[in-house]
Parts: C-alpha cells; structure tokens; sequence
C-alpha cells in the first residue's frame, strides 16, 4: 500500500507541469490541424492581404498623398504612427480567417512601421547635458496660471518658454515665475523665462499681423544660445473642408526663413508647432533641426490633446547643439501637456 501510495503521489507531482504543457501542445496542434492539407490558406482572406498592403503603401508613401482636397496628406501625417493599431486588427483577421497570404502580407505594415517608428519605442535618453529648457503652450482659458507656471518651474528647467498668453495672465506668470527666474520678456502672446541673461530679444513675423513668435539670446555658462519661441497657428479640422492648415503652413514657412538666418550657430526652438515631425507642411523648420524627443527620446512624447495625448505638437528642436534627453511633464491646468530637454550645448568635448 505504501508503494502505491507513492507511486500515485509521485505521478501526480510530475504530472502537473507535463499536463499543463500537454493542453498546450494539444491546442497548437488542432490548430495547427486546421491549417496543414489545406489548400485554400492560400487563396482566402485576399480582401485582408490587400487591406494590409494599403496600409504599407500609405506609410511609405504618406508624403505623396496630396494635400490639395482637405490636406488630407498632412492630416494623415498627423496621426502616421497610430497606423499601426492597424496591424493587430489584420493579424487577428488573418488568423480568424486561416489565411497564409493575409499572415505574410501582414508583416509588410509591421515591418514598415517598425522601420519608421521603432526607434522611437526604445529609450535613447542619456545623461549630461548643461542646459535644460522646457516649452508649454498653458492656453489661454487656463483657470489656475500660478498653479501651471509653479508646475512648470519644478521640472528644474534653465529656460521656460510658455505660450497663448492672455494678457490679463501675463503678470500672474511673472510672479509665480519671478523667484526661479531672473530674467524674462513676453512678446505678444508668447514669453521666454531665464536663470541666464538676456540680450537681442525682438519679436519674429511669422505673417500673422500680431506677434506669436520671439528670438532671444541666452547667454549660458556654456555659451550663447539662440533661442526661438513659437505659436503657430491652429489648425481645424472641418466635415466641409477637411484639415484647414493654410496660415499654419505659411507661418511655419517664415519661421524656418527667420531660423535659417539666424547667425548665431547654436540654436533652440522653443513651442506649439500644431504640426507633428512627420507632417511635411513644416519641412521649412523640421528639414533644418533634430527633434530633441526623436534623437534623445523615450517613447513618442505626444502632448496633445492632455488629457488623452495622440500628437506630439509641441516640439523642441536643436541645431548646433547635442539633444541629451528629452520628455514630457505632469498634467497642468492646460490642454497641452508641457514638455522638457536636456541638452549639451559645448560640444567641444
């Protein structure tokens, strides 16, 4: 009896693990079953293989789609990444459906936003750097501006650019502000704020006819630094007329004139840009500098709409300096969420 009862013991311990395994192996193989002799896993699901070949075909060739109906190429360019849900979608439908020809042209999107994107999915953030800037556009409705700029000044940044400043706001952010920084000027309805001095501060026209756009010069310990600060304009979109972006493209147009004859050689971009890095409507701007998120990022940074971010519109953008690290803040009382980087700007060594 006490043999039995071992043995029984015993198969029941090694049992456990093997059954488990077992099941797992008996549900790959029915479905594996349901695959193998059958002919036809290559002629279903076709519908699904070309649903999954468009999709390539607008990523890879999402700066050819015309934006003269809508700006539709543009609105697309948006939002590319979010392309990519896409994919499971049609994996799911291929597998539903048992289709070898859906499976492999499946990989096709997947392997194309993975080219595009996937090096914004891993952390590249480094360390160093000697000066941190931040940009936050705190909207003009903001029913707590104190509340924002203190949020905005605990992030430890060397620099702060806010932008749609109302004027009524704008001595409520130069009190909460004026402990941390000694040096600001607000021009129109954007502002720049500064642990460092401040020189050759002038307003940049950017076709509006009021000023939503400044350049400055801030003199670090590291060397100067051109800073630009910008509010381009809003874009809409309309049932009737599709993605309105008109004046947003002809300000981004000036303001990349301005940042090309800029003479200073290091130089920041500070801003709500209402356009994202894939959006070609800023190759003016874009085509000149490095996106501090894309180069020194961890993840995509979105930053718009706050409470639930799909489109980083709010950029920082370098030339002449090394982006070290870059990120976006804690939820303010804006609908846009503040964003932070670190950057080096003597890259002598």
């Amino acid at each position: 009896m006490a043999q039995q009862a071992y043995v029984t013991e015993t198969d029941k311990d090694g049992s456990g693990p093997e059954s488990q395994s077992s099941r797992s192996r008996r549900l790959l193989g029915r479905l594996a079953t349901g695959w193998r002799g059958d002919p036809r896993i290559w002629r279903r699901g076709l519908v699904v293989a070309v649903l999954a070949l468009l999709l390539a075909l607008v990523m890879v060739l999402h700066s050819r789609i015309p934006n003269a109906v809508g700006n539709l190429g543009s609105l697309i360019e948006t939002f590319l990444p979010w392309l990519g849900l896409s994919i499971p979608v049609l994996l799911v439908l291929a597998l539903v459906r048992k289709s070898a020809t859906a499976l492999i042209a499946v990989l096709v999107p997947a392997i194309v936003w993975l080219n595009m994107f996937g090096g914004l999915v891993t952390d590249k953030t480094g360390a160093g750097g000697d000066l941190t800037v931040a940009t936050h556009n705190v909207n003009a409705d903001n029913a707590d501006p104190s509340g924002t700029a203190r949020d905005v000044a605990a992030s430890g940044a060397d620099v702060v650019a806010l932008e749609e400043l109302k004027g009524a706001a704008v001595p409520t952010y130069e009190d909460a502000l004026a402990s941390t920084y000694k040096y600001h000027s607000v021009e129109g309805t954007v502002g720049l704020w500064s642990k460092y001095p401040l020189s050759g501060v002038r307003p940049v026209d950017i076709k509006l006819g009021w000023t939503r756009a400044m350049r400055a010069t801030v003199t670090t310990p590291a060397g100067q630094v051109a800073v630009y600060v910008a509010h381009l304009p809003s874009v809409r979109v309309k049932l009737e007329a599709g993605f309105t972006a008109r004046q947003r493209d002809k300000s981004a147009n000036a303001l990349g004139e301005a940042i090309a004859h800029e003479k200073l050689p290091r130089v920041v971009l500070l801003g709500d840009l209402n356009g994202t890095m894939n959006d070609r409507a800023l190759n003016a701007v874009t085509a000149q500098m490095r996106s501090t998120q894309g180069a020194a990022g961890s993840g995509f940074g979105f930053s718009w709409p706050a409470s639930f971010p799909m489109a980083r519109i709010d950029q920082i953008m370098v030339k002449g300096v090394e982006p070290v690290s870059s990120w976006t803040l804690p939820e303010t009382g804006s609908d846009h969420l503040p964003v932070a980087a670190r950057v080096k700007v003597d890259t002598s060594s």
